[in-house]
């Protein structure tokens, strides 16, 4: 164990990983799931090298934090909540549509942004400048909008739709 102390970035992951671990069961392989095998939200689709029937909790926090929080820069979203958020969808329906949503969000919020999947430095600006309250509130129907064309366009989903709606308005 580390001795290091705990920096404010470690301490907003911590705060964001334990929300999306809420979220995210045991091990999992439900056949109407197109994620497959998986565990603590990390499937064997996007990591085949990985035994997900033997992932420790520690280990699927250190995959987060290292392929999502750093390298997706959700770090460099200043307000922890909204942070969180995006984190979370990008976890559930993978970075690009996370993406997609916050900046039809800042759209629908009066930012001229362009929707192309990327959290580069023009949407982590518009993010950081927002009105938290409305971003917040105009992500969350978002992705409520994008679950549910989810679920009317793949019937065999639409299960999950319930658990959906509850994660994109949490």
């Amino acid at each position: 164990m580390s001795n290091k102390p705990k920096t404010l970035n470690d301490e907003r992951f911590e705060h964001a990983v334990s929300f999306v671990l809420s979220h995210e069961g045991g091990y999992s392989n439900d056949i109407d799931d197109d994620g497959g095998e998986t565990k603590y939200g990390i499937s064997k689709r996007s990591y085949p090298h990985i035994d997900v029937d033997t992932l420790t909790i520690d280990e699927a926090k250190g995959i987060y934090k290292r392929d999502f929080w750093e390298s997706q820069l959700y770090k460099d979203i200043k307000d922890v909540n909204l942070a969180t958020k995006v984190f979370d969808l990008a976890v559930n329906m993978g970075s690009n549509w996370a993406h997609r949503l916050v900046q039809r969000a800042l759209r629908a919020t009066g930012q001229d942004i362009l929707e192309d999947g990327i959290l580069g430095p023009m949407t982590l600006a518009a993010i950081n400048k927002a009105d938290l309250t409305d971003l917040l509130a105009a992500l969350k129907s978002e992705a409520a909008g994008y679950y549910r064309t989810l679920a009317a366009t793949k019937p065999k989903r639409a299960k999950f739709l319930k658990g959906w709606l509850k994660r994109a308005y949490a």
